[in-house]
């Protein structure tokens, strides 16, 4: 007997996926564990293998690469050699809805338009690439569509994390394919202009925090920290210890502290009940090539400085690396936007649903302050808290602004 298998839901949020790639073809022999697909979801692009009595000869492909479709569509039929699966499918077409195959209908065309992948040998640039010292830095989905567009990522220079070739470079180079030279940044038009297709994530950005601002009543308290104590036990800490910690960290941990103090901060609107939150899990909102990712440090509170610097640092090179996975993202109550490493001053950030608030953190600024009726040189961090009127109230936000920065300005308070 012949067996389907579906695009599979590898997030919560997930209501279609995109195959990035294939790692097998018609005729492959398929095995429990086998790696099969790339599947692009809406936070991140992972592997999928082959479950369990999921055995046989991949007879037919539902979704090629570059294609999107809905969770729960056939992604492949695998089965016995010569096994006749058209019943099988006709049975399957028929049983969709037009709600549910619309999707599909409409996802395809917001893909970057190609002809019909057939396999591939892999990319001259990927040949080199293993063949030298150095090593071209893309993307699996950038390495993907230069392949079926032959293009050759040595000619392309990526403008990703270091330097990192990904999606949105292929598509200019295929565009404008003329490069002076791999050692000159790339040229854009001087004209004209291009269609980037939507990704999944950044359609499921648009479409949360589109709900979340007009949904959600937003309000906004402001406050200005003094960061010298932090700046200072900062510097006493990475002189001791192996793991160097960041600010970012200190802000996790004070934060973290403050919404054990205030946990109706740490809740969530749930539309029939407010859901107060007793464990502290905090997001931190990653920037990737696509949009944003937000993996959670879980009891956070209770979690030393080295190991949320730790933590931290694996979430950032695992997420610019497309290697999350679901439960990295999942259960956050509390969310931190931190902008003040691009020189942003002060900013507001919008809710992350499903939480009550939202931190955002500008950089420490050299300013001068009063102190004891004297003008001195000071170190001061703006923040920014974005509150759900419907579950926090403005004294609410208030108390654990100030609750933060007690401990930022006394960091010994944080280690109690």
């Amino acid at each position: 007997m012949a067996i389907v298998i579906n695009m599979p839901q590898l997030s919560d949020t997930m209501t279609e996926g995109v195959v990035a790639k294939w790692h097998i073809k018609i005729g492959d022999v398929v095995t429990e564990g086998l790696l099969l697909a790339e599947i692009e979801t809406d936070k991140a692009t992972l592997d999928f293998e082959s479950f369990p009595g999921q055995e046989g000869e991949l007879l037919y492909i539902g979704t090629k690469e570059g294609e999107a479709a809905p969770v729960n569509s056939i992604l492949a039929i695998i089965g016995e050699k010569g096994e006749d699966i058209s019943a099988l499918l006709t049975a399957s077409a028929a049983s969709e809805s037009p709600v549910e195959s619309k999707p599909s209908k409409e996802a395809a065309p917001a893909k970057v338009v190609s002809a019909p992948v057939a396999p591939v040998t892999p990319a001259p640039a990927a040949l080199a690439a293993s063949a030298s010292t150095g090593r071209i830095k893309a993307s699996p989905l950038a390495k993907s569509l230069a392949a079926d567009k032959g293009l050759n990522l040595a000619g392309i220079v990526g403008s990703g994390e270091g330097g990192r070739i990904v999606k949105r470079d292929i598509e200019v180079a295929a565009a404008a394919p003329i490069v002076a030279s791999p050692a000159v940044a790339q040229n854009y038009p001087s004209s004209g202009y291009i269609d980037t297709p939507v990704s999944q994530m950044r359609k499921v950005i648009a479409s949360r925090l589109g709900e979340s601002k007009f949904s959600a009543p937003h309000f906004y308290v402001s406050m200005s920290i003094d960061m010298g104590a932090a700046m200072a036990s900062r510097s006493l800490l990475n002189a001791e210890s192996a793991v160097k910690i960041s600010f970012n960290d200190m802000v996790v941990k004070a934060v973290a502290k403050s919404l054990k103090k205030h946990p109706a901060v740490n809740s969530s609107w749930l539309g029939d009940v407010i859901r107060t939150n007793f464990d502290v899990h905090v997001g931190i909102a990653v920037a990737v090539e696509d949009g944003l990712l937000v993996p959670v440090v879980r009891h956070a509170d209770a979690k030393s400085l080295s190991d949320i610097s730790t933590e931290v640092k694996s979430f950032a090179q695992r997420a610019r690396d497309k290697q999350l996975q679901p439960q990295d993202w999942e259960g956050n109550t509390f969310t931190i936007s931190n902008l003040g490493m691009f020189g942003v001053e002060d900013f507001t950030a919008i809710i992350n649903p499903p939480d009550a608030c939202i931190l955002a953190i500008g950089g420490i600024q050299s300013v001068p302050v009063v102190k004891d009726g004297e003008i001195v040189p000071g170190h001061v961090m703006k923040v920014t808290l974005s509150c759900d009127h419907r579950a926090v109230d403005g004294a609410t936000g208030a108390a654990f602004l100030n609750s933060l920065k007690a401990f930022l300005e006394s960091p010994v308070t944080m280690l109690l």
